[in-house]
């Protein structure tokens, strides 16, 4: 039987840093131990169950399978948080939508977010883990995703955040909130990049949204100001070309100051824009 470091030459090429750190990953995954645990034991021989395990895994991950529903998890801001195939995978550029929201939320005060088709929980239960004075809505029109959502707020232990389902603002009902945030779907239905990669195995829901990728940001748009309060805020997640459509919708929407922030690849990744009542004429 083979040895660690014969397992992981085998499913790896030399100079494919990439792959073999996925190797890694997955090997002590099957051996239910940690990576570092490996580079130590490069000579220890796992046992049948482990071996099938771990070819299960690099099989899977070699038909395209993302790492992160091989392990069932992925890190996101502070927190490890369970994913499923119901769920879209957490991504670091979505991580500026937390930062945003952040500098928009007292740090003690009492305050309201929503956030609108949450997938795993990931922006909720991020803002709610760093502002434990505030109460977070997460709502997703997809009760699978919702049970995932539920599942990390019950592990992390964070319980300023419920949950409610519903399209949009529709799960909302009658409630009004300081902010209101969202990564809703923004990829054009015929876009190529939905058979590629890991896209392929994410749920068609949580990435497309029309003939333009825009419906559900409309949507949002459209219904948000009867959920803000004076002042409140509005920011929205979207693909690098559309920041200047987002804009438009805003506007035409009476939203104001509003604008764009780039991720860290300097792409256009964050709309936003504040909500207040026309004045008087």
């Amino acid at each position: 039987m083979p040895e660690i470091r014969e397992l992981l030459s085998e499913w790896t090429t030399p100079g494919d840093i990439e792959s073999r750190h996925e190797a890694e990953i997955l090997l002590a995954r099957a051996l239910d131990t940690e990576r570092a645990w490996l580079f130590a034991h490069a000579d220890h021989v796992p046992d049948a169950q482990a071996e099938t395990r771990f070819r299960a895994l690099m099989e899977a991950r070699r038909r395209g399978e993302p790492i992160a529903y091989l392990l069932g998890q992925r890190g996101f801001w502070t927190l490890d948080l369970k994913v499923s195939r119901d769920v879209l995978i957490p991504r670091a550029e979505t991580e500026l939508l937390v930062e945003l929201a952040l500098e928009r939320i007292p740090l003690d005060a009492s305050f309201s977010v929503a956030d609108l088709g949450t997938g795993s929980g990931a922006v909720a239960l991020a803002i709610a883990s760093e502002r434990p004075a505030t109460r977070v809505l997460a709502t997703d029109r997809s009760l699978a995703a919702l049970e995932v959502a539920r599942s990390n707020a019950a592990d992390l232990g964070i319980d300023n955040v419920e949950f409610a389902q519903g399209d949009w603002c529709a799960a909302l009902g009658g409630r009004v909130f300081d902010l209101i945030v969202s990564n809703p779907p923004y990829i054009a239905a015929d876009d190529v990049h939905l058979s590629l990669g890991d896209l392929r195995f994410e749920p068609a829901s949580a990435l497309a949204s029309g003939a333009d990728g825009l419906d559900a940001i409309r949507a949002i748009i459209a219904d948000a100001p009867a959920h803000l309060s004076p002042g409140g805020w509005l920011l929205v997640e979207h693909g690098y070309a559309q920041a200047s459509a987002v804009a438009s919708i805003l506007e035409e929407a009476g939203f104001m100051h509003v604008r764009c922030w780039p991720d860290l690849a300097g792409r256009d990744r964050i709309s936003g824009a504040c909500w207040a009542p026309l004045r008087p004429g």
